[in-house]
C-alpha cells in the first residue's frame, strides 16, 4: 500500500510505500518527473537492486538510500518499505545543521551505501513506519509538521547507525569529516560547471592542499578523483537513458572542447566513448 501527503501550497510531497510492486525510480534522464528522495527498508531476505545499470545485492535486514536523480529497479518490491520525499517537502541540504547526513547519507564516498541493521534497529524503523501511516489519516494543520519530525528522525537514525559502520569515521574529527561531507555536496551541485579543486577549495576558505591532505588522512579518495568519478557517473547515465551525441553529452557536462572530454572519458571510464555505447547497445540486444 502506498499513503501520500501533499501541500498543494508549497509542492511537498511525503510518500510512505509498503509492499508496493511499483517502487522503482526513473531517474532524471529517463524522464522522472518526481524528484524524491528515497529511503528503502528491507526486512525480507536479500535481493537484487539494478541501480543506474548496475546489479547490487540488496541484503536482507538492510536500509539503502537512494537520490532523486538514480534509476533503480527491485527484484523484489513489494517485500519493501520506502519514505520518499522531495525537496519542497523537507530539503536535506537546507536542514543539515539538524540531520548532519548531507554529503555521507545521500552523497556520499560509498555509493550505493547498505547500512546493515540489528534487530532492535529493524523494530525502532517499524514504529517510525507505523507513526507514519497513522499521521497521514489526520487531516488538520499540524499534519506536515508531524511528518517532517518522523522524517528527520528517519534521517537522523539511519545516519547515525551507518556512520557507526563506516570505515575510518570514529577515527577523527567531526570537523574532518564535516570538510568531506560539504565538498560532496559542492560537487553534486557544481559539478556540470567546476571541474578543478580550486573552486571548491576556494568555496569552503580551504587551500586545495588541505583538502587533499584531509582527505589522506581519512583514506578517502583525492578532492580531484571524487570530481572526476562524478562527472564520469553523469557521462554514463546519459548514455544509458538519452541518445545524445557525445558532442551533447560534453557540452551539457562543462566540456568546451570535444577532444578533452573524450580523452577525459577515456582516462576515466577504460574505454572510448563510441566503444562503450557500442557495450550498451549489445547488452540490449542480449
Amino acid at each position: 500500500m502506498k499513503w501520500q501527503f501533499e501541500n498543494r501550497m508549497t509542492n511537498g510531497q511525503f510518500k510512505v510505500s509498503v509492499g508496493e510492486t511499483t517502487l522503482k525510480g526513473d531517474g532524471l534522464l529517463n524522464g522522472s518527473k518526481e524528484l524524491l528522495s528515497t529511503i528503502v527498508l528491507n526486512p525480507g531476505p536479500d535481493q537484487q537492486v539494478v541501480i543506474d545499470k548496475i546489479t547490487h545485492t540488496f541484503p536482507s535486514g538492510s536500509i539503502l538510500p537512494l537520490v532523486s536523480n538514480q534509476h533503480f529497479l527491485f527484484d523484489n518490491p513489494q517485500s519493501l518499505i520506502a519514505w520518499q520525499f522531495n525537496r519542497s517537502f523537507y530539503c536535506i541540504a537546507d536542514h543539515d545543521a539538524e540531520v548532519g547526513c548531507v554529503g555521507f547519507l545521500f552523497y556520499g564516498i560509498q555509493n550505493p551505501l547498505f547500512i546493515a541493521l540489528s534487530e532492535q534497529e529493524m523494530e525502532g524503523f517499524s514504529i517510525i513506519q507505523t507513526m507514519c501511516v497513522e499521521d497521514m489519516s489526520i487531516k488538520d494543520k499540524m499534519q506536515g509538521e508531524m511528518l517532517r519530525t518522523l522524517l528527520k528522525r528517519l534521517i537522523i537514525k539511519v545516519t547515525r547507525i551507518a556512520k557507526r559502520q563506516t570505515e575510518n569515521y570514529d577515527c577523527f574529527t567531526e570537523e574532518k569529516m564535516d570538510v568531506i561531507r560539504k565538498f560532496n555536496l559542492l560537487v553534486e551541485v557544481n559539478y556540470r560547471s567546476q571541474h578543478e579543486v580550486q573552486f571548491y577549495a576556494q568555496a569552503m576558505n580551504k587551500s586545495p592542499k588541505t583538502l587533499t591532505n584531509i582527505f589522506g588522512l581519512c583514506n578517502y579518495p583525492s578532492p580531484s578523483k571524487l570530481i572526476q568519478r562524478r562527472i564520469i557517473a553523469e557521462a554514463k547515465r546519459y548514455l544509458y537513458f538519452t541518445n545524445k551525441s557525445a558532442k551533447e553529452i560534453a557540452c551539457e557536462l562543462g566540456f568546451t572542447s570535444m577532444a578533452h572530454f573524450s580523452r577525459f572519458f577515456k582516462l576515466h571510464a577504460g574505454m572510448n566513448f563510441s566503444e562503450f555505447r557500442n557495450q550498451q547497445l549489445l547488452t540490449l540486444e542480449k
